[in-house]
This record gives C-alpha cells, sequence and structure tokens, in this order.
C-alpha cells in the first residue's frame, strides 16, 4: 500500500453492515450471559456505593449520593463494555481467529471491517448502557422523560471509545498491553471525571485536565438527563465528543492498514 493510500480518510458507505451483522450473530448465541456479565460490575458498584456509602453522606450537588452516582455508572459502563470489545474481542478476530483476514478476501476493504467492528462495539455498549438505564429506572432513581436523551448519549459514548479502543488493538503485540490502556488511561480517567464524586472536588490542574477527557464530557451529558435537568453546553459536550470518535477512528484506520496491509 503507498502512503497516500495509506493515510487517506476511510472509506465508510453501508458495506461494514456485514461485519456489524456477523458479530451480532456470533453474539447472540451467549446474548444473555453478555449483557447480565456487562450489568453485574456497575450493580456493584451503584448498589454498594450508592447505597451503602451513600447512607452515610449528604446530599450531593443537590441529590442523593445513589442518585449521582447512578447516571456516572451508565456511562462509565458503556465505556467498559465499548472498550472491552473494541481491544479483546476485535483482536481475537484480528490476530488470533485470523476473522479480518478471512473478511479481507471478499469484496468488503478493511476500512469497512473497522468501520463495522466500531458501530458494533458501540452497539453493544448500547445495550450494556440500556441495561443499567432500566435498572436505574425500576429502582426510582429516574422518572424524567428527559432520561431517554440519554439513549444517543450511551451511544456516542460507545462510539467514542469504541474508536479510541481500535488505536490500542492496533497497536497491540498481546492481550497483556491492554493493562498498559487499562491502568494507565481508563482507570485514572474513571476516577477523575466525575463518575464517583463532583469533578470540582480535585485539585484545580487535576480539574482542568479531567474537562477535557471524553467520559467526563458524557457525565456532564447524562447525569442531568437523568436528574431531570438540560445539561449546560450540550452541544459543546456532544461536539467533543463526536471529534474525538472521529479522529481516533482516523488514526486506528492508518494504523491498521499499517498493520495488515504493508
Amino acid at each position: 500500500m503507498n502512503s497516500s493510500n495509506l493515510y487517506a480518510f476511510p472509506r465508510l458507505g453501508l458495506s461494514w453492515l456485514p461485519v456489524w451483522q456477523r458479530n451480532f450473530l456470533v453474539w447472540r448465541k451467549l446474548a444473555i450471559p453478555s449483557v447480565l456479565g456487562n450489568l453485574a460490575d456497575p450493580l456493584i458498584y451503584m448498589l454498594g456505593l450508592g447505597y451503602g456509602l451513600g447512607g452515610l453522606l449528604p446530599q450531593v450537588s443537590g441529590v442523593s449520593y445513589v442518585s449521582f452516582l447512578a447516571a456516572g455508572t451508565v456511562v462509565a459502563s458503556t465505556m467498559n463494555a465499548a472498550t472491552f470489545e473494541a481491544l479483546y474481542s476485535a483482536f481475537s478476530r484480528m490476530h488470533v481467529q485470523k476473522t479480518w483476514d478471512a473478511i479481507l478476501n471478499t469484496p468488503l476493504s478493511l476500512d469497512h471491517v473497522l468501520a463495522g467492528e466500531l458501530v458494533w462495539a458501540a452497539s453493544k455498549s448500547l445495550l450494556s448502557g440500556l441495561a443499567i438505564l432500566v435498572v436505574i429506572a425500576a429502582l426510582g432513581l429516574t422518572s424524567s422523560p428527559l432520561a431517554l436523551w440519554a439513549i444517543p448519549v450511551i451511544f456516542l459514548t460507545g462510539l467514542t471509545f469504541a474508536a479510541m479502543g481500535l488505536i490500542v488493538c492496533a497497536l497491540a503485540p498481546s492481550y497483556d498491553f491492554f493493562m498498559y490502556y487499562f491502568t494507565l488511561f481508563i482507570t485514572p480517567m474513571l476516577l477523575v471525571s466525575g463518575v464517583f464524586f463532583p469533578a470540582d472536588q480535585l485539585p484545580s490542574l487535576v480539574h482542568v485536565v479531567a474537562t477535557w477527557l471524553p467520559l467526563s464530557h458524557a457525565v456532564q451529558l447524562a447525569r442531568p438527563l437523568l436528574l431531570g435537568e438540560l445539561p449546560q453546553n450540550a452541544l459543546g459536550h456532544v461536539a467533543a465528543l463526536l471529534a474525538i470518535a472521529v479522529v481516533a477512528f482516523c488514526i486506528a484506520t492508518v494504523l491498521t492498514r499499517r498493520r495488515l496491509l504493508k
């Protein structure tokens, strides 16, 4: 592949749909265990911290701690689901199972494979976020119609983290490499982006850095909606997530082309 093709903008269209459909059909066989697995971790956080620790705390930002935590849990669960799919599952299909190689022997291009993986990871994370959203509604932690607007926020969050995950997938020599991404980026971001406590409680420098992180934008959109309020600077947060998703996907496309097609 020459350098001009290597750095060309990803070719999209709807040709990625068979890749998405293939992943869906494989996942459908284990759909219930998959959804329950994605549901368990955030529920433990929400119920354990929300009702356990929350019983010892006064209100946070004018609401009970469990209500405050619920919105953060939705987008954190979405982030984790999209990240795991774009890392471990996509890497397995690319490197271990050689599924991508098989698909590339069809008329589909690598760009279509990556786009299918991107949308599939976002779709799977949407299911995870929706499951948490249903639990939150069942517990009476949200009742506003505005909470329905959290659904596109969940999908956009999944799209953003899936695109970022595909960058790491393209660089990874093995599964062990992913631990660096979680330890150095995902976990610190989870702690400073306002999921568990208001981000303005952080030291000023850390808070400024945290406001630029994608999870912070997602939290700033989802939390007001679940509390029945309109987010401040909603367009700015949406634009930031979209920009990160587009740039990250373009980088992932170039890196994957270099890895598989050179």
